[in-house]
C-alpha cells in the first residue's frame, strides 16, 4: 500500500468520511499531511442526491485551485468489491446500491473510490497511526456498533463482493441477544456502546470516569468487558494471525481498564504459535482515521489510473 516516492509535490487528494450527522473532508499530500480540513452537516434527511450536492460544494471549497487528483470516500456501510457502489449506508435515508463513485467522478472529473468507514479507519491507522510498523493487522472500532478492518500483507482485505471484515458480527454466544444482522450473540452485542448501556444502564464515558475514581463495580465491569472482547478476538487471531490488533472508537477511551483482561483472555485461549509477538494497541488517529484512510485509498486509485 505504499505511495510512490516520486509523487509530484503539487498533487493532492481528498479524503471524505460520510457520517449520519456530519461529513468530514480533508485535503492531503502524498506524505499524508492534512493541508486543510472541513466538516459540514449531513443533510437531513440524508437522501443520496442531497449528500452528493453537499460533498461537491465542500470539495469546491477545499480545493479551489483544482490540485486534487483523486477522491476517497468512507461510507457507513458496505460497498462493492470494486469500491464503486455504496450498497447500504446505515442511518442514511434511501441509500441502497448508490453508485456514489460514478456520481462524484461525473461531477468532479476526479477518479473516486469508496470503502466502508471502518475499513478506511483501518487503512488510516496502517498508513500513519498505530499500525504503521506492521504488515498484518486487525482494527476494531468500538462505537455504536462494532466495525472492523483487516490488513493482510499490507493490503486491505475486503473479501467476496466487498463484504469481508465484518469483525463485530462474529458469534460470541449462540444464545445471546439478537443482532440487526440476524445473528444472535454477535461480538457487537457484548462490546458496543449500545451493549454497554443495555448491560449497565450507563454510557462508556461514565463507566470510565467511575473506574478512574476507583469504583469497584466499574472496574469489575471493564474486566468482564475485556474478557468478552478477548474471547471474540481469540477466534480472529486463530484465523488471521495478525501482528497487531488496534482498538479504536469511543469505547477505547477506557482501554486502560479492559486491555489487561483482553490480553489475558487471548493468552489463555490462543496457542503461542498463533499469537507470537502479537501486540494489542490503542488507535492513534482518533476521529481523523477515516479521512486519512480515505485519502490513502484515493492515492492508490490515482496511481492505479496512471
Amino acid at each position: 500500500m505504499g505511495i510512490e516516492a516520486d509523487a509530484p509535490n503539487s498533487e493532492e487528494v481528498i479524503g471524505i468520511d460520510l457520517g449520519g450527522t456530519a461529513i468530514k473532508l480533508g485535503r492531503f499530500n502524498w506524505q499524508g499531511q492534512c493541508l486543510q480540513a472541513v466538516t459540514v452537516p449531513t443533510p437531513q434527511p440524508a437522501y443520496p442526491e442531497a449528500v452528493l450536492a453537499e460533498m461537491l460544494a465542500a470539495i469546491a471549497e477545499l480545493d479551489p485551485q483544482q490540485r486534487c487528483v483523486a477522491i476517497g470516500v468512507g461510507t457507513p456501510g458496505p460497498t462493492d468489491a470494486a469500491g464503486r457502489i455504496a450498497r447500504v449506508a446505515i442511518n442514511l435515508e434511501g441509500w441502497y446500491d448508490i453508485p456514489l463513485a460514478d456520481w462524484l467522478e461525473a461531477k468532479s472529473g476526479k477518479p473516486t473510490t469508496l470503502a466502508n468507514d471502518a475499513n478506511c479507519a483501518g487503512v488510516g491507522e496502517y498508513w500513519l497511526g498505530a499500525g504503521r510498523s506492521f504488515r498484518h493487522l486487525l482494527m476494531l472500532t468500538l462505537g455504536t456498533g462494532v466495525g472492523g478492518a483487516v490488513i493482510l500483507e499490507g493490503k486491505l482485505f475486503v473479501g467476496h463482493q466487498g463484504a469481508g471484515g465484518e469483525l463485530g458480527l462474529i458469534t460470541l454466544n449462540p444464545e445471546g441477544p439478537g443482532c440487526k444482522s440476524g445473528n444472535r450473540g454477535s461480538l457487537e452485542q457484548y462490546v458496543s456502546v449500545q451493549a454497554i448501556q443495555r448491560r449497565t444502564g450507563l454510557d462508556p464515558k461514565e463507566l470510565g470516569t467511575r473506574a478512574r475514581a476507583g469504583d469497584a463495580d466499574a472496574i469489575a465491569f471493564w474486566h468482564d468487558y475485556g474478557r468478552d472482547l478477548g474471547a471474540g478476538l481469540a477466534s480472529l487471531v486463530y484465523i488471521l494471525t495478525p501482528e497487531a490488533i488496534i482498538i479504536g472508537g469511543g469505547v477505547s477511551a477506557s482501554a486502560e481498564f479492559f486491555f489487561p483482561a483482553v490480553r489475558e483472555e487471548i493468552e489463555r485461549r490462543v496457542l503461542l504459535s498463533s499469537r507470537a509477538g502479537l501486540q494489542l494497541l490503542p488507535a492513534e488517529l482518533g476521529n481523523q482515521a477515516g479521512i486519512v484512510g480515505a485519502a490513502k485509498l484515493a492515492w492508490q486509485k490515482h496511481f492505479a489510473e496512471l
